[in-house]
C-alpha cells in the first residue's frame, strides 16, 4: 500500500490564509506606514526541522543540523515596512551594531543609579561615580521625618590647599543663608590681607566683621557677660571661667578646691550686681577668688587651702587680663549682636600660640548659647575655623557639657581643621569627633592622617589610600549610617570669586 504524495496545498505555509494588504499598500508614499512583515528566520543553534525526501515513500528525513552562526551574521527584526525610506534615514540613524555577549551587555541594561542623598538641604556638589546631585545640610536632616541624624555637629578635615576653605564658605555659610530661618556664625581665624578671610563676605552680606585686635582697639568679650549665665545658669559660667582659667595656665585643670572656690567667687559677685543696670566683668570678679566662706566650719588649714586655690585661678585670670587689655577686661562691645544673616569674628590678627584664640571661641560658644535661648526659630551654623582649639583643648569640656543645650537652640556646630590626630584620644573633644554624623575629609598628605580619618569615621578599607590622592575640591562625605560617597565641589562664578582664599600669592603672579 502506498501512500499518496502530498499535494503542495496541503502544506502548512499553503493552508495558513493569506493577509490582505490595506489598500494605501500599494499608493506611493503611503506604503511605508504598512506593519513589518515577518520573515522565516535561518535555523540557528538548537533548532531542527524535519524534512521529507520527496521521493519513495516519503520517509522523514534526519532533522537538520545544528550550526553556530557568529553574531555578525544573526538577522534582526525586520523593524521597516519601507527599506528605501528608512534608507534616506526617515526612521532611525544608520548605525551599525556591535557583536556582544551576555555579560558584556550587562551594563547597557543598567538600572538608574540613585543620588547618594535626597534633594532637601543644599547642594554640596556632584558625586563622581554616577554625576548626580549631591543635596546635604546637617539641621535639615536631623529636623526630617522620620530623623536621618542624631547629631547635627559637622566635621570639615584637610591638609592646606586641598579646598576645604572653599568648600566651607560655599557650603556651610553662603548657600545656607538661602534657606528660611538660617544664619551663620564664624570664628574666622586664618589671615587674608590684614583681616579675616571673611571680611569680604561679611561685607557683601551687609555688615562688618568684629574685628579683635591685641592693641586693645577691636570687640571686646565680656567673660562675664549677662548673657552667658541666662543661658546656661551658674554652672555654665563656672565651666567658661574654669576653662579660660585653663587655657591661661597652659592647660593646667582646676582641683576640686579650686572649682569649689570658683562657684563660691561667682554666687558672692552675682549677689552684688543682681540689683545694678552695670553687668559684671571679668575684673569685678577678681576680688572674691580668694575669699573663704565663714559657715562652712572650715579649719585653718581648709580655710588656708580655700583662699590659695581661689587665687590660684584669680592670677591665672590677671595674667589673661593683663596680656590682652581691652579684649576681656570690659563689658562686651555694643556692636556684639546676631541681627544679621551673618556674624563674623574676625579673630585672624590674634597670636596662634597663646589663650587669647581659644579663649575667644570659649567665651563665643556661651554667648551664643545665652543669646539663642532670647531667639529661638533659628537655625545657625558655627563654624571653628582651626576648630581644634575648641574639641583638642580645655575648651573641649564646654562643646561636650552643651551638646543637648546646642540641638534645642537649634546650634550646629562646624569644626574645621587640618587633621584629626591633633585631637588627643582622651580629650573629651575625642567623643565630640566621634558624635559628629556629617563628615567631609579632604585630601591627608600623611599615611597615619588618612588611616586616622578611615578607622574613626568608618571608611571602606581602600578609603585610606583614596584620601591621599584626592584632587583639590574632591572629598570623601558620610552622614548618617550611610556609606562614603566621592563628592566634587562645584561653585559658581560668584562663589569662586567671593571664596578666593589665595589673593596673596595671586598677587606675587601680577605682571606689570
Amino acid at each position: 500500500m502506498t501512500h499518496p504524495t502530498p499535494r503542495p496545498t496541503d502544506t502548512p505555509e499553503k493552508r495558513a490564509a493569506p493577509v490582505r494588504k490595506p489598500w494605501y499598500g500599494s499608493v506611493p508614499g503611503l506604503k511605508i506606514f504598512l506593519t513589518p512583515t515577518a520573515t522565516i528566520p535561518p535555523t540557528l543553534t538548537g533548532e531542527t526541522e524535519a524534512t521529507e525526501t520527496g521521493t519513495g515513500a516519503g520517509v522523514a528525513g534526519p532533522g537538520r543540523r545544528p550550526v553556530d552562526v557568529p553574531p555578525f551574521e544573526r538577522p534582526g527584526s525586520v523593524l521597516r515596512a519601507s527599506p528605501g525610506a528608512a534608507a534616506r534615514g526617515w526612521y532611525a540613524p544608520r548605525l551599525a551594531g556591535a557583536p556582544s555577549t551576555t555579560r558584556q551587555a550587562e551594563i547597557l541594561n543598567t538600572g538608574i543609579i540613585g543620588a547618594p542623598t535626597g534633594i532637601d538641604g543644599v547642594v554640596n556638589g556632584t558625586d563622581t561615580l554616577s554625576s548626580t546631585m549631591i543635596s546635604h545640610d546637617a539641621p535639615t536632616a536631623y529636623n526630617a521625618t522620620p530623623r536621618k541624624l542624631t547629631s547635627p555637629n559637622v566635621l570639615i578635615i584637610g591638609t592646606v590647599g586641598s579646598g576645604k576653605s572653599s568648600f566651607t564658605k560655599t557650603v556651610m555659610v553662603m548657600r545656607p543663608l538661602l534657606l528660611k530661618n538660617h544664619r551663620a556664625v564664624v570664628f574666622d581665624k586664618k589671615d587674608e590681607g590684614g583681616e579675616g578671610e571673611y571680611a569680604a563676605l561679611t561685607r557683601r552680606m551687609g555688615t562688618e566683621p568684629l574685628r579683635f585686635d591685641p592693641d586693645g582697639s577691636g570687640t571686646r568679650f565680656n567673660l562675664m557677660d549677662p548673657l552667658i549665665a541666662r543661658g546656661t545658669g551658674l554652672q555654665g559660667q563656672m565651666l567658661l571661667i574654669n576653662a579660660v582659667a585653663r587655657i591661661a595656665r597652659d592647660d593646667t585643670a582646676a582641683t576640686e578646691w579650686e572649682e569649689k572656690a570658683t562657684r563660691y567667687a561667682l554666687q558672692l559677685l552675682f549677689e552684688k550686681f543682681q540689683d545694678t543696670r552695670r553687668a559684671a566683668t571679668t575684673t569685678d570678679l577678681m576680688p572674691f577668688l580668694g575669699l573663704v566662706p565663714t559657715d562652712q566650719g572650715l579649719s585653718g588649714d581648709a580655710s588656708e587651702r580655700f583662699h590659695q586655690a581661689g587665687l590660684s585661678i584669680r592670677f591665672g585670670l590677671q595674667n589673661l587680663l593683663e596680656t590682652y587689655a581691652g579684649v576681656f577686661d570690659g563689658e562686651t562691645s555694643r556692636h556684639v549682636d546676631l541681627s544679621h544673616k551673618l556674624t563674623t569674628f574676625d579673630i585672624s590678627q590674634l597670636p596662634d600660640s597663646g589663650p587669647a584664640i581659644p579663649t575667644v571661641m570659649a567665651i563665643g560658644n556661651m554667648w551664643l548659647m545665652g543669646r539663642l535661648r532670647e531667639e529661638r526659630g533659628f537655625v545657625t551654623n558655627v563654624i571653628y575655623e582651626e576648630g581644634w582649639h575648641m574639641i583638642g583643648g580645655p575648651s573641649a569640656q564646654l562643646v561636650k557639657s552643651n551638646q543637648k543645650l546646642s540641638r534645642s537652640l537649634g546650634i550646629s556646630n562646624v569644626f574645621v581643621m587640618h587633621k584629626g590626630t591633633d585631637i588627643p584620644a582622651d580629650s573629651p573633644g575625642y567623643t565630640v569627633v566621634q558624635e559628629a554624623q556629617t563628615v567631609y575629609a579632604f585630601r591627608q598628605d600623611r599615611p597615619e592622617d588618612a588611616r586616622w580619618a578611615q578607622e574613626t569615621f568608618n571608611f571602606a578599607p581602600d578609603t585610606a589610600a583614596t584620601l591621599m590622592g584626592l584632587n583639590p575640591g574632591h572629598c570623601v562625605f558620610k552622614y548618617g549610617s550611610n556609606p562614603e560617597t566621592h563628592i566634587r565641589h562645584i561653585r559658581s562664578d560668584w562663589e569662586v570669586d567671593v571664596t578666593n582664599t589665595d589673593s596673596a600669592m595671586a598677587a606675587g603672579n601680577t605682571t606689570t
